[in-house]
């Protein structure tokens, strides 16, 4: 899965999904039954005969439409966790199903976002967006034409504010519009399940702000199963269902902290006490492990 490219990036579409803003994206989805399951999942890497165990034991079941964050200091596994959830790496222990299907290999139910953005230099960020959904459908497996894919993107564009740039190209762009197109190229794909893996890490302080915003509008227009690795307490709070705490290597689950929090999660909820509480809990967490 590491470097490849857009097209490989995410998979099929949920039929009777339309991009557009929802209330309450819990109500829109199944309950039933998890969509992600970890079980007993262990990795050992073995280099230049030192032997590190990056994650041990970590079971973990994520339930179809909710947003999970991976949150842990670096080193810890999480990038190897989802990595294994992808099918980009190979557990030595224990077993990971998506949708009651074990993982054996990357496939189209799964979608992946990394730190850059990954984009086509050659074409516009509409056609970023579409590039996917276009090479779908000349594969047969979409069955959207031009006009149907053109309201779509420009729905979704419109809802990171990049319709005036949908003509631009990626030289053209900053990083955090870089950023926001790969967030709608993955999204108009409608994949069941996105693993992110830091998307907002290489960006600045507060551009990084500005697209947790927009990427929870995402998230709440176009509800899906979602797996976030972050280092940031206040991301993770931000934008989950439920924050997954991972512990210093070899990574293990130490916490999980449900988020009932209402969405939009805005400033001045971030800023009230119930959200604070939540953070400093976690930190707590971390201080406990010297950490921070």
């Amino acid at each position: 899965m590491r470097g490849a490219g857009p097209a490989a990036l995410s998979g099929g579409r949920a039929a009777g999904r339309r991009p557009g803003i929802a209330g309450d994206r819990r109500e829109q989805l199944p309950t039933a039954g998890a969509h992600v399951v970890l079980e007993s999942v262990g990795k050992t890497f073995r280099r230049a005969g030192r032997r590190t165990v990056a994650i041990s034991g970590v079971s973990l079941e994520v339930a179809a439409g909710e947003l999970v964050c991976l949150l842990g200091p670096s080193g810890c596994g999480k990038s190897t966790l989802l990595r294994i959830v992808a099918g980009a790496l190979e557990p030595d222990e224990g077993s990971v199903t998506v949708g009651g299907r074990a993982v054996t290999g990357p496939a189209a139910d799964r979608g992946m976002l990394f730190q850059s953005p990954m984009l086509f230099p050659w074409l516009t960020t509409r056609k970023n967006v579409l590039f996917g959904p276009k090479a779908q459908r000349a594969a047969g497996t979409d069955e959207r034409d031009d006009p149907e894919l053109d309201a779509e993107a420009g729905t979704i564009l419109a809802t990171v504010g990049m319709s005036q740039f949908s003509d631009a190209f990626p030289h053209e762009l900053s990083g955090g519009m870089q950023q926001r197109t790969a967030f709608c190229r993955a999204l108009i794909h409608d994949p069941p399940l996105i693993l992110m893996d830091e998307p907002l890490g290489a960006l600045d302080a507060m551009t990084r702000e500005q697209l947790r915003g927009d990427l929870e509008k995402l998230i709440m227009a176009s509800p899906r199963t979602v797996i976030f690795v972050t280092h940031s307490i206040e991301e993770a709070v931000q934008l989950s269902d439920e924050v997954i705490v991972i512990s210093p290597r070899p990574g293990t689950i130490v916490r999980r902290q449900k988020i009932t929090l209402p969405r939009p999660r805005d400033l001045k909820l971030r800023l009230g006490a119930e959200f604070q509480a939540i953070v400093a809990e976690i930190k707590e967490i971390f201080m406990s492990y010297g950490v921070i």
